[in-house]
């Protein structure tokens, strides 16, 4: 069955349990209007057609909103193949409900509903929880400029404000959203989409940052089989993952292979490979020849193959981010405030683009330093009632993010003097190393915010002279 059918319906008064009563705009509950069409429903809403004059009761629904135009909320609740939408009005009444396809069609289906209630796209204001969608670029290329992003958590304690049992549904989750919207509109920040430049930053360090935990993962699996029975071969090279070593490792995949090699063969394939250190190579030819316990003939022959395979994807792994780093460098010097980020202490070619990706463009997303710093799950999360205070880790927070931040604070620590101060000072407070590096990530992302906000860069000079002043005591 088709879940958009050619006419939509108005379903405030046939849902039964599964969604509030329609209230009416003008002040309580209102009785069922004639029909069951969405612009039955929308004209009923807004006009009582009872108490107008019998001149004025025959004009049209088009007539009525260009007279009396109002803000619609619309509640997305989305998923991979359908999603639901609800249209309140700003009494909080239920103009229409709709399921839709993931799909063109289902995309036209929404915007045909829009249409038939006389709405434009700039007077809705949407819900989702989600900014990572096909449909999100849809509604944004229809001309949805007041678009909601709301967490998932938000939407889930406040299902409570409805129904007691935590029952719910897709059309019920919808519902929720859009409520909560023309509810609490003043407690959230409109999604502002971030210029081309930087989303292209975000794709490329996620893609990065993809790429080394990936990296990483096949090393260590290979770095295993090679100490299962090849153990010379984590010897040779000093860094598994270079490409000579890759290339070793798929030419030479055995200890017989690499046995019968002679140093002349050796120094002829490390000139192939390019390898950048030849005064290395006798000593890197006599740790292959070292003396190595070894496995036999049958356990060579288990692991020899996953060994080459190993050593191929990571030589085009390593390829890959050695090619996004560099699409990565140049991005980032078109950014006007690439400057900024790259005065920082410690933010190298990687992390200084990072951050700037998670701070994009739009300077209105982050009010305070607090926002950030919640946004990153530096600061920790702190729950008083009465005298128990309870201070613990933040979990609800972009883990990418903290990630970076992290980083961030411990590169600082070999270039940044009072970054090592601050460090010194709060270390033996802190249960971990981990613990301190947020301390200080949290303090730096104060600074940061600060700069960023002001559009200047870091001065350490400056930033421990304002350091000292505070430190003062107060006349």
């Amino acid at each position: 069955m088709s879940r958009h059918p050619s006419t939509p319906s108005a379903t405030a008064w046939d849902q039964g349990p599964n969604l509030p009563c329609a209230a009416s705009a003008r002040g309580g509950l209102s009785p069922r209007p004639e029909g069951d069409t969405v612009e039955s429903v929308l004209r009923f809403e807004r006009r009582n057609r009872a108490a107008e004059p019998p001149s004025q009761r025959r004009r049209g629904l088009r007539s009525w909103l260009q007279e009396d135009p109002m803000q619609v909320y619309l509640g997305i609740d989305w998923s991979q193949k359908k999603h639901d939408a609800v249209f309140l009005n700003p009494g909080g009444a239920l103009i229409a409900q709709i399921t839709f396809d993931h799909s063109p069609e289902g995309f036209l289906y929404l915007e045909a509903t829009r249409t038939r209630l006389g709405v434009a796209a700039g007077e809705c204001r949407v819900g989702l929880e989600t900014a990572h969608n096909l449909l999100v670029d849809f509604l944004w290329s229809r001309g949805y400029d007041q678009l909601f992003v709301l967490p998932p958590r938000l939407v889930k304690s406040s299902r409570l404000r409805y129904r007691q049992s935590g029952a719910h549904s897709d059309v019920s989750d919808a519902f929720v959203i859009a409520d909560v919207l023309r509810t609490d509109q003043g407690r959230l920040q409109p999604w502002i989409r971030d210029s081309l430049l930087v989303r292209q930053l975000r794709a490329q360090v996620s893609l990065i940052l993809h790429l080394t935990r990936t990296i990483t993962r096949h090393s260590n699996r290979l770095t295993a089989l090679l100490a299962r029975y090849y153990p010379a071969a984590l010897q040779v090279f000093s860094d598994l993952t270079s490409s000579t070593s890759l290339a070793f490792l798929q030419r030479y995949p055995t200890p017989e292979a690499s046995q019968a090699l002679c140093f002349s063969d050796f120094e002829s394939f490390a000139r192939q490979q390019r390898y950048p250190h030849p005064r290395r190579l006798p000593r890197c030819f006599a740790r292959l020849q070292a003396p190595q316990p070894t496995g036999d003939a049958e356990t060579t022959l288990v692991y020899a193959q996953e060994t080459a395979l190993l050593a191929g994807l990571l030589a085009d792994l390593v390829r890959a981010k050695r090619t996004a780093l560099q699409q990565l460098a140049t991005l980032f010097q078109q950014h006007p405030d690439g400057e900024i980020f790259l005065s920082l202490p410690g933010a190298g070619p990687l992390l200084a683009p990072a951050l700037l990706a998670k701070f994009g463009d739009d300077r209105r997303r982050f009010p305070d330093g607090a926002s950030v710093q919640t946004l990153a799950g530096t600061c920790p999360v702190t729950e008083q009632s009465g005298k128990r205070r309870w201070v613990h880790f933040r979990y609800a927070c972009d883990r990418e993010f903290r990630h970076i931040a992290q980083q961030w604070a411990r590169c600082s620590l070999q270039e940044s003097v009072w970054a090592n101060s601050y460090w010194q000072r709060v270390r033996p407070h802190c249960a971990s190393d981990n613990h301190a590096l947020r301390c200080l990530a949290n303090r730096w992302l104060g600074v940061l915010w600060r700069l960023w906000q002001a559009r200047s860069v870091y001065d350490e000079a400056i930033h421990l002279a304002h350091c000292l002043e505070r430190s003062q005591p107060r006349s």
